[in-house]
């Protein structure tokens, strides 16, 4: 019973499952023809706030001041200047957050309580949700109904009620797919006889993916207690340690992922949840594609699908010089700002940068089947320790745990990776 307890005795892990039933009863009254749409944004809220106090305690009015200044911000502002306040704001107190998390590790030398970590998930998740909906009103796609008209404060409050729900819905406010604000409306308004019916095989799908994955976590976590340190390791033992203590972080990314979707899917936010002519729902694993691929590019588009595609959105297609540096920076400082979240983004840069024009280089010279079949063969090996590397470097954080990892042999792979960047540039600028 142990993988039991391992998972299902996570924070996070708890408060989803705790919510599940009342993803269920949300999607089941939406079929009844009683259960109004006011009603259905009143249901998404309340329970947001009910999950956020059961989860973070009196942290989650770091949760509920942003939601409620983002909501006064877009129904003050012109549509071209609301992107603009609303990010500098949601990301300056994100900040702060952050920075209260630094003063208890680093100067403290005490962590914080649980629930504050989860409050600091629960807000970047938020910074996305705010983000999308501010891009959505500057580019036209949403319009703030209420602004500029002259009604009663009831009928305001009434007109802010999807922008609240949107902001704190429960199935997405610990984790999940980001959803936009048009496809999360769509979803709520939909017509009581088109609600979408729930698939008990697809629910019972995820359920097996996620015992088969805890399965594969409790194997693999007997084998990363058995094995050295960082600091005490010899050649292919580092690289032992360091692909499956890798691998056990991709495993709990996995099931928590398939386990906020299995949520979103509950609640009637899934897959099959969109209309015509909506931006699709996007599940953010895809366990084969990361675990087959050969590609650092491609891992970094499908790693975290819906925030991956959040980050091109808002950083990487707005900026004019230096668009993937600007994107990596960027998430380094969502996540933190932690010394190997910096180091581990920055470094990600790099390799992907790198990844583009070795297997552009290698497209045009490679040419026999026997070779092409051994280059990603190669590859795919060299993807995932690279891989393995930035994520022991994000995810150790501190000082100390990054120069453990910058001293011992696992950095062989990504200097490969610099020296061949290196090289092919100076090679395109001898051509050109």
């Amino acid at each position: 019973m142990d993988w039991l307890q391992l998972f299902f005795l996570h924070p996070v892990s708890l408060y989803q499952g705790a919510a599940f039933p009342f993803a269920l009863l949300f999607n089941y009254l939406c079929i009844l023809e009683s259960f109004s749409t006011r009603a259905r944004y009143l249901f998404l809220l309340a329970g947001g706030g009910v999950l956020a106090l059961a989860a973070m305690g009196p942290y989650a009015l770091l949760v509920f001041i942003p939601a409620l200044c983002t909501v006064a911000l877009v129904s003050s502002l012109s549509p071209q200047e609301v992107h603009r306040l609303t990010f500098f704001f949601q990301m300056g107190w994100q900040t702060l957050c952050h920075l209260g998390l630094h003063y208890s590790e680093y100067f403290l030398r005490e962590p914080p309580p649980m629930r504050f970590y989860i409050t600091l998930s629960s807000l970047m998740l938020l910074t996305q949700r705010v983000t999308s909906l501010s891009l959505d009103i500057c580019e036209g796609k949403v319009e703030a109904a209420w602004r500029g008209t002259r009604s009663s404060l009831s009928e305001h409050l009434w007109g802010a009620l999807p922008y609240f729900s949107y902001l704190l819905f429960f199935p997405a406010l610990l984790g999940g797919s980001l959803c936009s604000f048009q496809r999360f409306q769509a979803s709520v308004q939909r017509a009581n006889s088109l609600y979408l019916s729930i698939s008990f095989r697809a629910l019972t799908w995820r359920g097996l993916q996620i015992l088969g994955l805890e399965c594969l976590k409790v194997a693999l976590r007997s084998a990363v207690r058995e094995g050295a340190g960082l600091d005490d390791c010899q050649q292919l033992e580092c690289i032992y340690i360091m692909w499956s203590t890798a691998g056990l972080f991709k495993l709990t990314y996995y099931s928590h992922w398939i386990l906020d979707d299995s949520l979103l899917h509950a609640a009637g936010f899934g897959a099959e949840a969109g209309q015509a002519g909506e931006e699709g729902y996007v599940p953010d694993v895809d366990i084969w594609t990361l675990e087959t691929t050969h590609r650092i590019s491609l891992f970094a588009r499908q790693w975290n699908r819906s925030t991956a595609r959040w980050l091109r959105r808002l950083v990487f297609q707005k900026s004019q010089r230096w668009p993937l540096l600007q994107t990596f920076a960027f998430s380094a400082w969502w996540h933190g700002l932690h010394p190997g979240q910096v180091f581990g983004f920055l470094c990600w840069s790099i390799m992907v940068k790198a990844d583009y024009l070795i297997h552009t280089f290698a497209n045009v010279y490679i040419r026999s089947w026997p070779l092409r079949l051994l280059y990603r063969a190669l590859t795919w090996a060299h993807t995932q320790l690279i891989i393995a590397y930035i994520m022991l470097a994000v995810e150790g954080r501190s000082f100390s745990s990054l120069g453990r990892l910058c001293c011992s042999y696992n950095s062989i792979f990504p200097v490969v990776y610099c020296l061949l960047l290196f090289l092919l540039v100076t090679r395109k600028d001898k051509c050109n």
